[in-house]
């Protein structure tokens, strides 16, 4: 039988060098240890400031020193973010965030990463980064956003001229609230095969079928959708992308309640709705290509590291409740996940200026998906491990040990592993288009 063969001298070196330099410089726990001392001066200095602010939107982000356009943001969150709604355990209903939609709105700071010619901010990433960490750190609530994140992407991209003027004010307004029509009872993670259908009927479309999963569906006005119109090609070819007005006659909307008791999920009914043709996004059986670009920005998206920083906060908030802090065991694991979501963040930051120069986002972007959903994770579990006996309650919990609901981002996340595309299929997706395995 043959024998494998030594370790080359090169292999040797390199394993002796890795050791060396680990000793002089330090292993990963001390790493750990150094970064968690370094945590400490950053939180003092997290208050905002008294000064009275501008907060004009159209300030030079660019020139603007990060620390200073961080004590903005969290200065404008002091003046005009109920403090009462921080740190919400749920995804908030139009009717409970439409206040604080409405007054980004006026103030002009309701799309940070839309560039400027379409009524946005225009941030660079780094200050997008800085502004979702500051949104998470002060535990604002998620307002539906569908509009913001994804129909407004998709129209300065692939719509006309007409479409981006009738649809992109109201979006910023406040006036529609946008929900996404993809998924059906048949089609799921297989997108392709949807069949929800659409007739060409003059200047109208036909649309016939169902659509399920349907996120903020009871608070929507409006969907962007896609549908079958044609089944004599291939099933990705014969796909179009609508937008549709939900008061349409013969659409019918009913709540699903989730896991969590909450029905911000809804399936969704057509019963030969009208759609005008002009409402047509990247021209007849071009919905694929527009599918798979608003797939990247929804994949960026989920990519976030809010939902992480958000539950990160929440057990550090229940670690000193409990008076974890002091154990150095617990502390290296936290130190861990602290370092974890840092380096989420920095990798959104490199896909968010992909987006923002207008580029196409690569299919390297599945990772991100699973990198944000699968540290959102392990922080829930952490959460609920460190409540102990009150870890099981899926309402709000206060008493004088805690003061939270410790179950909400388990639920959460685990959903968002699903959703998007499943952590699964991400990882298919790598696979196949990044490493170029056979799958």
């Amino acid at each position: 039988m043959a024998r494998s063969a030594p370790p080359t001298n090169t292999t040797s070196a390199c394993t002796s060098s890795a050791l060396l330099l680990g000793s002089r410089w330090g292993t990963a726990s001390a790493h750990r240890q150094r970064y968690a001392q370094l945590q400490a001066p950053a939180a003092a200095a997290a208050a905002p400031a008294g000064a009275q602010e501008d907060f004009s939107a159209g300030q030079d982000w660019d020139a603007m020193p990060e620390a200073d356009f961080r004590r903005k943001v969290r200065a404008l969150f002091a003046a005009h973010y109920p403090e009462a709604r921080r740190h919400m355990p749920y995804r908030q209903s139009w009717a409970e965030s439409r206040d604080w939609y409405l007054t980004l709105s006026r103030l002009g700071w309701i799309a940070p990463a839309w560039p400027r010619e379409h009524g946005g901010m225009g941030l660079p990433a780094d200050k997008l980064i800085a502004y979702i960490e500051e949104t998470e750190a002060w535990g604002v609530a998620r307002s539906p956003d569908q509009g913001l994140v994804m129909v407004g992407p998709i129209l300065m991209r692939f719509g006309n001229d007409e479409q981006r003027a009738r649809f992109l004010p109201p979006i910023l307004a406040g006036e529609h609230v946008w929900t996404q029509g993809y998924s059906e009872p048949n089609a799921g993670s297989d997108l392709a095969s949807v069949r929800c259908e659409a007739v060409i009927d003059g200047d109208d479309f036909i649309v016939n079928g169902q659509k399920t999963w349907t996120t903020w569906g009871a608070d929507g006005t409006h969907m962007f959708m896609l549908v079958r119109t044609d089944k004599s090609v291939k099933k990705q070819a014969g796909i179009s992308f609508l937008l549709l007005d939900l008061k349409t006659p013969g659409v019918t909307v009913r709540p699903i309640r989730n896991i969590a008791g909450e029905r911000e999920f809804c399936e969704v009914f057509f019963d030969n709705v009208r759609v005008p043709r002009a409402n047509l996004v990247g021209g007849l059986n071009q919905g694929w290509t527009v599918a798979k670009a608003l797939l990247g920005f929804e994949r960026l998206f989920t990519g976030s590291p809010k939902h992480s920083q958000h539950t990160l906060v929440q057990v550090e908030k229940l670690a000193r409740q409990r008076g974890l802090l002091e154990d150095p065991v617990f502390r290296a694991r936290f130190t861990e996940l602290q370092l974890d979501t840092a380096d989420l963040g920095a990798a959104y930051a490199g896909f968010a200026e992909i987006a923002k120069r207008g580029e196409p986002i690569p299919a390297s972007i599945s990772m991100l998906k699973i990198w944000s959903t699968e540290t959102w994770e392990r922080l829930a579990l952490l959460l609920v491990e460190i409540a102990d006996e009150y870890g099981g309650l899926r309402d709000h919990t206060r008493n004088g040990e805690i003061d939270m609901q410790v179950v909400a981002p388990l639920f959460n996340c685990l959903g968002a592993k699903i959703f998007a595309g499943s952590n699964e299929i991400q990882r298919g997706i790598l696979a196949k288009q990044v490493l170029e395995l056979p799958v």
